[in-house]
């Protein structure tokens, strides 16, 4: 990376830091906010992915918020064990990704700060929580349609993101074996119609193509690429490397392909492809008021997950890659709503035209813009190195350090 790109990145990341700092305390118990100006509640799924920002960044005081949150969220636990979608609000229930979501960043946190019994009995309560989330004690996890971040768009029974996220748990937590179980059951292929036999169990891969499902349920399935849900596939391990690498350049192919046909005017992948257009199945009344195609859900250019897909290409060993989508990713957060903001760090950009959409100043954009830079810069992926690890110490264990990323 030069120079200049190298400054640009440094501005940034003071850019995101701000963004942060101001989004700290907000009208809601003096919890963060999730942007700037808009979306003034604690969102559990967005401040925890936050987290790994805070995380690599060392700063005390998003340290101290995240922790805040950590124990807020335990506080308001369901007596079941469920983590609640407003970190303030304890009767707000139902979404699929916050309880594992909650302890993978919890383990995460517990190895940064040297705190492997930290909010012990709130973790046992979540572990137990997400047992009971796997029908037939088959492993794999599953949810309710619009339940994890895509509130709309439809994931119906085993979704590619809740799994991997759950599959990062289980290594963080040292539960070796049914991550390894749950990342068998992955590997089955997706039933994409027809008779099911009792014997033949649904998974998540695809036939014929590098990635993984977005979601598979009995006669069910999406083949949609989900970026989110692949790109933690890759950055968790569940795809070897040379699967890794098969989908990095997938997703390169398709994006060109987009480009030449117009529907993506930003190098950087959309969140969702191929998108849903009118005529699908899959379109509805609420695609034709909320997500069109090439916004939001339906195949918006999310700086969140470009930020994790940036730090897939580095888990997979591709560094110059990496390099270049960062700094791509550093033009397009400039953009912003607000003419006078220096930095957007937009909730989504259109995929069309590159245009912000959403609310400027979000946090996880701003949160994982911090991540992905760190990913570059050396070159390795901070946490997510443990859970790839064959010999990872539970977090329970006798060395409460191992593995422990010290910047």
């Amino acid at each position: 990376m030069s120079k200049a790109a190298q400054n640009q990145v440094e501005e940034a990341k003071q850019a995101a830091i701000e963004v942060l700092h101001h989004n700290l305390h907000g009208p809601y118990r003096g919890l963060p906010r999730t942007a700037g100006w808009g979306y003034p509640e604690p969102y559990t799924r967005d401040l925890l992915i936050c987290g790994l920002g805070a995380l690599v960044s060392q700063d005390k005081r998003l340290l101290a918020s995240l922790r805040r949150v950590l124990a807020t969220l335990a506080k308001n636990q369901s007596p079941r064990g469920h983590i609640p979608s407003l970190v303030h609000d304890p009767e707000d229930r139902g979404a699929s990704d916050t309880t594992p979501l909650f302890l993978v960043v919890l383990g995460m946190y517990r190895r940064v700060v040297g705190e492997p019994e930290f909010l012990a009995a709130a973790a046992g309560k979540a572990l137990t929580w997400m047992e009971y989330r796997s029908p037939s004690d088959r492993f794999l996890v599953a949810q309710l349609p619009t339940t994890d971040w895509r509130d709309e768009q439809v994931v119906l029974g085993f979704g590619l993101y809740v799994n991997v996220l759950t599959y990062a748990y289980l290594r963080l937590f040292g539960c070796y074996d049914r991550a390894s179980q749950l990342a068998d059951m992955m590997h089955h292929f997706t039933v994409s119609g027809g008779l099911m036999h009792r014997h033949v169990h649904e998974g998540l891969t695809v036939r014929k193509k590098p990635y993984y499902a977005m979601y598979s349920f009995k006669v069910f399935s999406s083949e949609r690429f989900d970026l989110l849900g692949n790109s933690l596939a890759i950055l968790t391990g569940i795809a070897p490397p040379s699967g890794a690498r098969a989908i990095i350049s997938w997703v390169e192919r398709e994006c060109r392909a987009m480009q030449a046909r117009g529907d993506l005017n930003v190098d950087l992948a959309p969140n969702f492809f191929p998108f849903v257009r009118p005529g699908d199945p899959e379109w509805t009344h609420r695609y034709e008021l909320h997500n069109q195609p090439g916004t939001y859900h339906n195949g918006g250019v999310w700086p969140f997950v470009c930020s994790f897909h940036i730090a897939a290409m580095v888990a997979a060993g591709r560094m110059r890659l990496a390099r270049r989508k960062l700094q791509v990713l550093t033009e397009l957060v400039r953009h912003a709503k607000d003419p006078n903001l220096a930095f957007g760090f937009n909730e989504y950009y259109q995929a069309q035209d590159g245009a912000p959409r959403g609310h400027d100043w979000q946090s996880w954009s701003a949160a994982m813009y911090l991540y992905a830079a760190e990913c570059v810069e050396q070159g390795c992926t901070p946490f997510f190195e443990d859970i790839r690890g064959a010999g990872t110490v539970p977090l329970d264990g006798a060395d409460p350090t191992a593995g422990r990323w010290t910047g």
